[in-house]
């Protein structure tokens, strides 16, 4: 069981069934690779599959023979230094910078088909993306809640069957109001407590009625 937990997981990020391998020219200066520039396409140097393999969050291009798995050439790619670069003339050739024991050299990497040229493209971003992931985490403080947001449960103010409520609504007659009057009254009680209309405390005084008229015979 402990060898099962120790044992390196090997995942297989993209496989091109068939590709073309080709010997190019040195680099001129401040300029990109050309596949045009590399002879005879037709005639490639080596043809085999290659693989894309994930290893203890190692990746690496293997170029194998196709019946018998053996290796013609390794790279191993990091984000951080590619070791993949596309030519400026065409989407389906790459440069690749191949190692053995120590040793690098360049060579030219051909796809027949443009979908399968873009299908590694996007392993290879894919990868990209999961790496930045791991080389740069969130910080602790970005999971933290904004001082902003209520924190808490949330609070249910829905009325529950049953329930009611009431409103309370300043000047109705018989109610007595606590809130400052703009007056300046601190406590004003309406004329059926059966306070005088004289002791308000500064509300205004009620008039008497208007004399009847005098009656005519």
């Amino acid at each position: 069981m402990e060898d099962f937990a120790t044992e390196e997981i090997e995942s297989i990020l993209y496989i091109a069934r068939e590709i073309c391998v080709y010997r190019i020219p040195p680099l001129k200066a401040n300029e990109g690779h050309r596949a045009q520039e590399w002879g005879d396409l037709a005639q490639p140097l080596w043809k085999g599959r290659m693989r894309i393999i994930e290893k203890s969050e190692v990746v690496s291009l293997l170029f194998e023979d196709v019946q018998t798995g053996e290796s013609f050439a390794k790279a191993t790619y990091d984000p951080a230094k590619p070791s993949v670069e596309a030519v400026l003339d065409s989407s389906r050739y790459f440069v690749v910078r191949v190692e053995d024991n120590g040793r690098k050299a360049y060579i030219g990497m051909g796809f027949a088909e443009r979908s399968d040229s873009f299908d590694f493209n996007v392993a290879l971003q894919d990868y990209t993306k999961r790496w930045r992931a791991r080389m740069n985490p969130p910080s602790p403080t970005s999971a933290e809640p904004s001082p902003h947001v209520p924190t808490g449960p949330k609070k249910d103010y829905t009325l529950k069957e049953g329930q009611t409520f009431t409103i309370s609504i300043p000047g109705r007659a018989g109610k007595t109001d606590n809130s400052p009057s703009l007056l300046g009254s601190g406590n004003t009680t309406s004329a059926s407590s059966g306070t005088s209309a004289g002791t308000g405390g500064g509300a205004f005084p009620l008039l008497p009625p208007p004399p009847s008229a005098p009656k005519r015979r």
